[in-house]
């Protein structure tokens, strides 16, 4: 007889614990669950659509354009220089907008 190894092993005594009412009862019951909540995950947390940012700095880093990047015409994203697929008027098109 083939042995499926992957099944569950159970001794000649459990089967007769093997009713949904049975494990239910090994078990405990009722399983609650625990969540984990982090304090950035709390609603101050969040920004809300329409909300007033009036008062908010935004503090970024802009870096200029370097020598091998261009920026595309057509989706306006910094490409590097490998990604021209088109010059028409002095314009630059990548390679994805032309693809």
């Amino acid at each position: 007889m083939a042995t499926d190894y992957d099944a569950p092993r159970n001794k000649d005594e459990d089967h007769e614990t093997e009713s949904l009412q049975a494990l239910q009862v090994q078990r405990g019951g009722a399983q609650t669950a625990h969540i984990d909540v982090e304090d950035s995950d709390t609603a101050e947390g969040m920004d809300l659509p329409g909300a007033d940012l009036s008062n908010e700095e935004l503090v970024v880093q802009v870096i200029p354009a370097q020598d091998d990047e261009f920026t595309c015409s057509s989706c306006f994203l910094v490409r590097h220089r490998s990604q021209v697929a088109r010059e028409k008027n002095g314009m630059l098109f990548c390679k994805d907008c032309e693809g």
